[in-house]
């Protein structure tokens, strides 16, 4: 800031000593170096001061940056267990809709209950015992397949009863 050459010094030091005196120079000189000497350190803790403020600054730049970074992660990682998350969810939505198809299908009388209000028990179907319901879901044709024939028996064949009376006459 200031160019002051040891040249420039001694002039200044030889002024002061015919202005203030050889007798009060020594006292004059020690407070002219304590008040330099507080100047020098209200100018360092400006300085420090400032730089805080600006490393306060930085810091609060930088945090931002940090979070906004650890948002986009954040925002990343959900999007990727949703796209994750999703053929699960798919795949279960198809399970059930699976399970009550099937389930329709081996009762097909259970959709005219549940509209006629009346639900039969667990274990029953239409006043049905549940192995008799077994019984008929193990029956049902699947979509596709045909039922294999039954063959149907002729009234002498089957009936005992009948053979019985006609060998008797």
């Amino acid at each position: 800031m200031f160019d002051v050459s040891f040249s420039e010094l001694l002039l200044i030091g030889v002024i002061a000593l015919i202005v203030i005196g050889p007798e009060r120079l020594p006292k004059v000189a020690r407070t002219v170096g304590h008040l330099l000497g507080r100047a020098q350190r209200y100018v360092n803790d400006v300085k420090t001061d400032i730089r805080r403020e600006m490393d306060a600054e930085e810091f609060a730049h930088l945090k931002n940056q940090v979070e906004d970074a650890a948002n986009t992660v954040r925002a990343s990682v959900n999007d990727a267990g949703n796209s994750l998350r999703r053929p699960f969810d798919d795949a279960q939505r198809a399970m059930n809709d699976a399970k009550g198809s099937f389930d329709s299908l081996a009762r097909p009388d259970a959709g005219t209950q549940t509209a006629a209000g009346n639900n039969p028990a667990p274990g029953e179907a239409a006043g049905q015992p549940q192995a008799a319901q077994e019984d008929d879901s193990a029956s049902l044709p699947l979509p596709g397949f045909e039922p294999p024939p039954v063959p149907q028996q002729s009234g002498q064949e089957g009936d005992p009863d009948k053979t019985a009376k006609e060998t008797s006459t």
